[in-house]
This record gives structure tokens, C-alpha cells and sequence, in this order.
């Protein structure tokens, strides 16, 4: 929380973390009954947060990015914030060779009807916390002990699944890190509609 202070106040750049939860953690969003959605956590931390979503889990295989980014001019537009860090991990997906999708009915990043990232994001004085999570090459069984972002648990997939084997963790980091670098460039050029 300090370094959101911090950026509200200008006091740092936009900034983001990329991290893998080690230990897991399940975390819970604001949405009315999300806690519900967690049946197991099978001994790991369930942690509350101020994002908005419901419930979902960090762990090893995964990774997380929190963007804190103050958002300014026609930048401050939450709806267009969601949908750059959506093609943000599309963008680093297809490098890989798959080709990741929107769902119309549900946020995150999907590839072959099945959910391969989740996005869940808060704002405090138009700068942006928390943000989206890939499964690069998890144990997806972890997603099984809850309703994932109130889904059924079978349309989680990881980058793993879909290609037949797990990507070059150190290579998707940092294919991530460059299109994550962009994330908050004006929006003149912005392909998104």
C-alpha cells in the first residue's frame, strides 16, 4: 500500500510487480457472496482484498502482475484499463502461439472456451492496484477447492494445457515485463475500442 500512496502523491513512476505466490493464497474479491465460492483452501492463506471479482488463487506456476498506475485524461476509464491488461496478456500468450480471446460475458483471457487469466482490479484516486493473473504451468487441482471468479473449476486451463507442454517460465516473465512496460502509454494509438 505504500508505494500506491506513493504514486497517488507522485512520489513514484507507475509501477508493477510481477510475482509467483509462494505459498498459495487464495484471495477474495468485493463481490457480494465470494467467499461462498471458496469450498477447500486445502491449508492455504484466504486473504480478503479491495479488488473487484470474486474469489481466486495465487500460487507457484502463476504469475501475478500489480500495476499501480495513475490513470489520467482519456486514460481514466476503468472499462479501457480492464481491456488493455486483457490484451496485454493476449499479446504475450500469442507470442507463444496461442490465441488468447475475450468472452463478452466475462473478464480475464480465455483460449479455447476455457479461462487461462484472470483480471481483477481497484482504484484509488484513478491509480490502479491489483490486476491479472496467468496460469503459466500451475497445478490447476488447486482451482478445484473453489468456484474460480464463480466458474466451474473445469474451464480453468494454463499455458501448459493448451500447448501439450510448460512454456519457458523465464521466457513468458519477461515476454509479460515488455508488454506490461507499455501498459500505460497514452492512448492515442490504443488498438482497443
Amino acid at each position: 500500500m505504500r508505494t500506491l500512496e506513493d504514486r497517488i502523491h507522485d512520489r513514484v513512476d507507475d509501477t508493477v510487480f510481477l510475482v509467483e505466490h509462494d505459498p498459495p493464497v487464495y484471495t477474495v474479491g468485493r463481490k457480494a457472496g465470494a467467499l461462498q465460492n471458496l469450498l477447500d483452501a486445502g491449508g492455504a492463506e484466504v486473504i480478503e482484498v479491495e479488488r473487484g471479482g470474486d474469489v481466486t488463487w495465487h500460487g507457484p506456476g502463476q504469475l501475478v502482475a500489480y500495476p499501480i498506475c495513475k490513470l489520467t485524461g482519456p486514460g481514466r476509464d476503468l472499462h479501457a484499463w480492464l481491456r488493455r491488461l486483457e490484451q496485454v496478456v493476449i499479446d504475450t500468450v500469442g507470442a507463444f502461439g496461442l490465441r488468447g480471446e475475450r468472452d463478452p460475458r466475462n473478464t480475464g483471457v480465455w483460449t479455447n472456451g476455457r479461462k487461462l487469466a484472470s483480471i481483477g482490479i481497484a482504484c484509488r484516486r484513478w491509480v490502479t492496484w491489483h490486476g491479472l493473473a496467468l496460469n503459466v504451468d500451475p497445478d490447476l487441482g488447486w482451482f478445484r477447492r473453489a468456484r474460480p471468479c464463480g466458474l466451474d473449476a473445469a474451464l480453468l486451463t494454463s499455458m501448459a494445457s493448451e500447448l501439450g507442454a510448460a512454456p519457458d517460465g523465464p521466457a513468458v516473465r519477461r515476454a509479460l515485463a515488455q508488454r506490461l512496460a507499455g501498459l500505460n502509454a497514452p492512448l492515442d494509438n490504443d488498438p482497443l475500442p
